[in-house]
């Protein structure tokens, strides 16, 4: 007989019984009664498993106790309308196959695991019910993003991973080198010498594809990156990692209020898709991770973000009557306790602040009339406090100048990009999203970790 393929997620949103149809995946549990047995099998494609019947004497039947939790196998025979709850389908077994047993010490069984052991596991973890869901809206949500400036008009350009520029400053980046660590050429002086390594010259691993994305957006008007960063950063909170995802958009002919704009119709705009596309998944995470999940996502989507001043922020929270571990103050940055104070008590929604002190941001952005701020923006969000951070960028040359000479950045290092401001300079803004951290929100997951298939943290490339 020949066998249609089908997903489990295919089985289940069938429109119809189907006389002979084979699905492959791996078994989540199994339960022998006389003369017949149930197997659950899920293959990752929905968060739902589909049930199938097994007759004893059927073909394979013989081998039905090899078939354990954690097995992949292939189930053939009809699908018919189910006589069980919860499911409207299942397969009614004409022939089964065992196609790789799993061995008796197969650490996912049918109990609950803690989240820090199953990242001791992390090469199985995506079978269980949370991550396999993680995982599905990680995908579509990466799908999302890239249809939002897609149909906006925007163009995807790949910057490199491979940078000798440091965007943000701070310093915190892995070194990129083909020398010998243990005996490394050295000047004269005794330093290493880099002219002597691969690209001769100091080189890292990039930590923002922003001022790469600024030169198309200096030809293409509307552009966006979508890639990896990395950050040498030793912090083990529960929002850092050392590898990550960033979304980056840049838009010529465009200032602060043009970037909160953009900023706020995408958060919204993913929001949506995900509530939209990834119902089953979300509706796990309600149960079982973020019970307020749902509702919040919907109000978040049905309402305008709050916008303030820094200024106007750090009034609230100094009169807020709070108890904050980290002091609030005038040019200090906002903690997460802070943002997230602004977020779910004060506001109880997303919360813009801008115009940022001169002294506590990066030197590409743009110097407001005031001499004191910056035309920056950060867009907070309750439960995780920042997931955008950007700003409009300084296209005017002379006070580009003057804030690299306050960083101590040498312009000839930046001689690309001085050129920009020189050849046709325009008003242009931007910001980058944290993917993640976008994933956090929208799954309720609380821990950066666990929504990453293989965590980079400090002292953890295991996997």
């Amino acid at each position: 007989m020949t066998y249609t393929k089908l997903s489990v997620k295919e089985a289940l949103g069938a429109d119809g019984p189907k006389e002979a149809v084979e699905v492959f995946g791996w078994v989540r549990t199994r339960r022998d009664a006389k003369g017949f047995s149930f197997m659950e099998i899920n293959d990752g494609s929905s968060f739902g498993s589909l049930q199938a019947i097994v007759d004893a004497g059927i073909e394979g039947y013989s081998e039905i106790h090899e078939f354990t939790t954690g097995s992949a196998v292939r189930v053939a025979g009809a699908l018919v309308a189910s006589q069980g709850k919860g499911q409207s389908w299942e397969i009614q077994a004409k022939e089964i196959e065992l196609i790789g047993k799993a061995d008796d010490s197969y650490p996912l069984q049918k109990k609950r695991h803690s989240l820090e052991y199953l990242r001791e596991i992390a090469h199985l973890r995506p079978r269980s019910n949370l991550f396999g869901a993680v995982f599905r809206v990680r995908s579509r949500l990466a799908y999302a993003i890239h249809q939002f400036f897609q149909e906006k008009g925007f163009l995807y350009v790949h910057t490199p991973l491979i940078t000798a520029s440091d965007c943000e400053g701070a310093g915190e980046m892995f070194r990129v080198s083909s020398l010998n660590p243990e005996n490394p050429p050295k000047t004269k002086e005794g330093k290493v010498d880099y002219e002597k390594d691969f690209f001769h010259r100091p080189t890292y691993l990039t930590v923002s594809g922003q001022l790469e994305a600024e030169i198309f957006a200096m030809s293409h008007g509307k552009v966006y990156t979508f890639g990896p960063t990395f950050r040498a950063e030793n912090s083990n909170t529960s929002r850092h990692a050392s590898e990550f995802w960033m979304i980056e958009p840049e838009v010529a002919f465009c200032d602060l209020e043009g970037d909160m704009d953009l900023a706020e119709d995408f958060i919204k705009y993913l929001i949506g898709d995900i509530l939209e596309n990834c119902s089953s998944d979300l509706e796990f995470f309600g149960k079982f991770v973020d019970k307020g999940l749902n509702e919040r996502l919907s109000f978040v989507l049905e309402r305008p973000f709050q916008r303030l001043s820094y200024t106007e922020a750090v009034k609230l929270l100094e009169d807020s009557g709070e108890k904050f571990d980290y002091p609030v103050a005038y040019g200090a940055n906002l903690q997460s306790e802070h943002e997230r104070y602004l977020t779910e008590k004060h506001f109880k929604k997303p919360v813009t602040i801008y115009d940022y002190p001169i002294e506590i941001k990066p030197f590409y952005m743009r110097q407001n009339d005031d001499g004191k701020t910056v035309a920056a923006m950060d867009v907070l969000v309750p439960g995780i406090g920042e997931i955008i951070g950007g700003s409009q960028r300084e296209e005017r040359l002379d006070r580009l100048d003057a804030a690299m000479d306050k960083h101590e950045l040498s312009k000839d290092d930046y001689w690309w990009y001085r050129d920009l401001r020189k050849f046709g300079t325009a008003p242009h803004a931007g910001f980058g999203l944290g993917f993640e951290r976008m994933l956090m929100f929208v799954t309720g997951v609380s821990n950066i970790r666990d929504v990453i298939p293989f965590a980079r943290t400090p002292g953890n490339a295991e996997f």
